[in-house]
């Protein structure tokens, strides 16, 4: 080991043995216990330790404390967030995570608190974030880790919500336009569901809910003033139903096993690459738990116990979105004389109402009343029509903490015991792939899974006791073990099998576009050798197929250009004919495609399709129902639907062009994709930090190629600014595990002022990885850092 180490030794209460942390070159640490037990106390310990405002924030977001620590305008937030906590029996909770649960769960709260007491001891610094709010971190409770639930991905709630609004206003044939869906499937309205009785805000408090927390106003806060942005729900823009709650494009991921008779290696290889919104910190920290019985290396969330994403000694695990349907919008004939009753099986129930009490710094502690129907919390009441609306979801059920069934499935074996463990895995619902060290591999969803006997989950549904769920046996969710082709992989893709009966358990119709997992598909498909570098050019590759559709469309349409269009139009479209798909950062034609496909060729699609008052709802709609439309263009598109196509495709392009040249110029040869498309990732409290300190908290902008529709996700807004991709890119040698390979952006630490805040972002935007070392000899090889762990008396 390098003399260069720094070592630190330390004493730690709550500790009960002798320990280590050694921190690697790339900011991982590798916790060397003599206890499980202490092993998920330093777990905790080491996510406070160098993680501590994230933790701290996502616990004071999940459990409606914002108002206290931030001021009166988080009131609204902390009551919506109140309304989603878990509020059942807390012995079945603990029971639903398996026999491990609730005692790793109470370590890793241990540890946590351990390293909090230290900080406000003023034993151990605290975090620049706090000073710049002006805040302290809290000590937890061991409920705390599983009572919130609205960091957790269900769907499809505002879906439903926008079919509804679209089925008033024209019909679900328009909606397709919006939302594919599949298996192919034609809903209806429900009976005794008139769908132009669903308000147009009856999500405002489930989108509060699930946002993150906006310090732009703390400043203002203080003086009781509200900025722009710091505006609740009810002031958002209601008229444009992409809500970013339901966008299965946005939020992904891709991943993939393979045998060891397709791999050089001889062995079998586990790649992962989960998509969620950038953040700095990143949403997964990596971290390795040693102890007797316990070697466990990977990605989890830092503010829970375990590793969702990783291996163990003997098996690999990863993730991604399995679009299962797991929430649904109640509406309720109310009781004209008690609004607090709702018509169910003919009789009047009672809601339940609950009162609390929000304390709010520098104010009045404040009053809040949340009502409850049998199905779940009422988000809106309409007295004028007297309905009420109540969101039915997964997440009040026991043993739905999202991704804390990682603790679970973590200490698995062999096939087995992960599937056995997988039957205890609710949220969110998953496509978890395996692999061994004895060659196997695998496929097996998890999920929590709701089935409808006599509607199928598209639209919402009246309370009044007809559409009642069923949950559905998980012995009958999809699996794969070890398949002939010697490979599995997804994408958020529809991958239910071709024998499942879709038509009558209705777990979900509405996937992510598929060309990610076409593209996986054919690079898999054609290389029977594949390496570790193959598995990681995969993860960054930058070809679209939804961009080939475009080319082939282009190409076989007969187009015809306008009298008098600008000569850049022509050659535009030459070098759209041309593009092979590749959206590089270099491409002038990737400019050209990208303003096509996420800006002007659905809104000219949308205009022609639908009424005025429906295309105003849904905007550009789904580009990948779009492009079906216009490969097979039919009625819908008017009395001429092929020439009707053509000036679409036509329209859209002249506005491509021009926006092009406002933005890179008017020579097309200049463009570069990089040039507008940039990754750029923001500390929570940037914008109400010192000017002197926002760099130091800022990491960015650098250019990326991709786009949402690549393999390196890469999703952009309005401004091209990268909002979601893959933070966290793994690759594992299955059984040689040193040779594995990660990535995590933009660092391991939370802490501004460390090396490892950023270190790892100029890598993660060239494609470049770096070593996931697990045995002890390269983890003392690559140490950076050793702190040898005493237990402190009491």
């Amino acid at each position: 080991m390098s003399s260069a180490v720094h070592r630190e030794d330390v004493a730690v209460k709550g500790l009960e043995k002798p320990a280590e942390i050694i921190v690697d070159f790339w900011g991982v640490a590798h916790l060397y216990a003599k206890s499980d037990r202490d092993a998920l106390f330093l777990q905790g310990y080491n996510a406070a330790r160098d993680r501590l405002w994230q933790i701290d924030l996502w616990r004071k977001r999940g459990l409606g404390l914002l108002a206290e620590n931030f001021g009166e305008n988080y009131v609204d937030q902390d009551r919506a967030t109140r309304m989603f906590l878990y509020r059942g029996d807390m012995q079945k909770e603990w029971e639903a995570y398996g026999p491990n649960g609730k005692k790793y769960a109470a370590a890793f709260v241990e540890g946590v608190n351990s390293y909090v007491q230290k900080v406000l001891d003023g034993d151990a610094p605290l975090p620049v974030e706090f000073e710049i709010s002006d805040t302290t971190p809290d000590l937890w409770k061991i409920d705390d880790v599983v009572r919130i639930r609205s960091h957790g991905l269900t769907r499809n709630v505002a879906s439903e919500v926008a079919r509804a609004r679209v089925a008033c206003k024209a019909d679900l044939e328009t909606d397709v336009l919006r939302r594919k869906l599949e298996p192919q499937w034609e809903t209806k309205i429900p009976d005794g569901l008139d769908p132009c009785l669903i308000p147009k805000d009856v999500l405002k408090d489930y989108e509060l809910a699930i946002k993150g927390v906006e310090f732009s106003s703390l400043k203002e806060n203080k003086a009781n003033e509200t900025s722009d942005k710091q505006q609740t729900a009810s002031d958002h823009n209601y008229d444009f139903l992409q809500a970013s709650a339901d966008n299965v494009d946005s939020i992904g991921s891709n991943n993939w096993t393979i045998s060891p008779d397709r791999t050089k290696t001889g062995r079998a290889m586990l790649a992962n690459d989960p998509h969620r919104s950038h953040s700095v910190p990143s949403l997964r920290y990596v971290v390795h738990l040693n102890s007797p019985n316990m070697s466990v290396i990977g990605a989890g969330e830092p503010a829970l116990p375990g590793i969702s994403i990783g291996h163990n000694e003997d098996i690999a695990f990863g993730l991604t979105i399995f679009s299962v349907d797991q929430e649904d919008l109640y509406v309720y004939e109310l009781n004209p004389d008690n609004p607090d009753q709702y018509r169910y099986n003919g009789e009047w129930q009672d809601m339940e109402v609950e009162q609390e009490t929000i304390d709010v710094r520098g104010g009045d502690a404040q009053d809040v009343t949340m009502r409850y129907t049998r199905h779940g919390a009422v988000l809106k009441v309409d007295e004028d029509n007297n309905r009420a609306f109540a969101l039915r979801t997964v997440w009040f059920e026991p043993g739905t903490s999202a991704y804390f069934g990682s603790a679970d499935y973590m200490g698995a074996r062999n096939w087995q015991e992960f599937s056995d463990a997988m039957q205890r895995f609710s949220t969110p619902s998953e496509n978890q792939v395996y692999a061994d060290t004895q060659g196997n591999i695998g496929w097996v969803v998890g999920a929590m899974t709701p089935t409808r006997e006599n509607w199928d989950g598209l639209l919402p549904v009246p309370g009044n006791g007809r559409y009642e769920w069923d949950f559905l046996d998980r012995n009958k969710l999809p699996s794969s073990y070890n398949p002939e082709k010697g490979w599995i992989a997804t994408a958020n893709q529809m991958n239910l099998p071709d024998d499942f009966p879709y038509e009558t358990l209705h777990i979900g119709f509405e996937w992510a576009d598929p060309s990610r997992y076409e593209r996986i598909s054919k690079v898999l498909s054609e290389n029977d050798s594949m390496t570790l570098a193959d598995s990681m050019a995969l993860q960054n590759d930058v070809t679209s197929m939804l961009a080939l559709r475009l080319v082939d469309l282009v190409n076989q349409a007969e187009l015809q250009l306008p009298e008098g269009a600008d000569a850049s139009v022509s050659q535009a479209l030459e070098l759209l004919k041309n593009w092979d798909g590749v959206v590089s950062v270099d491409s002038s034609a990737a400019v050209l495609g990208e303003l096509m496909i996420d800006k002007h060729l659905g809104t000219e699609t949308v205009e022609r399709v639908a009424p005025d008052e429906v295309a105003s709802l849904i905007a550009q709609g789904s580009i990948t129902s779009v492009i079906d439309l216009l490969e097979a263009p039919n009625d819908q598109l008017g009395d001429d639907p092929q020439k009707a196509r053509n000036d679409i495709i036509v329209s859209a392009l002249i506005q491509s062009v021009e926006q092009a040249r406002a933005l890179l110029g008017d020579d097309l040869d200049s463009w570069r994709w990089g040039s507008l498309h940039k990754a750029y990732f923001e500390n929570s409290v940037t914008p109400i930090a010192p000017e002197y300190l926002k760099e130091q908290l800022t990491v960015g902008p650098l250019e990326t190629g991709g786009d949402r529709f690549t393999p390196l996700a890469a999703r952009y807004d309005s401004d091209f600014e990268v909002t979601m991709g893959a933070s966290f890119r793994m690759v594992l040698d299955v059984g040689n595990w040193d040779a594995s390979r990660f990535i995590n952006t933009p660092g391991q630490s939370g802490d501004p002022f460390s090396p490892h805040y950023r270190d790892l972002t100029p890598l993660w935007a060239t494609g470049d990885y770096v070593p996931l070392v697990y045995s002890r000899e390269a983890v003392e090889t690559n140490a950076s850092k050793i702190m040898n762990l005493t237990p402190q008396q009491q």
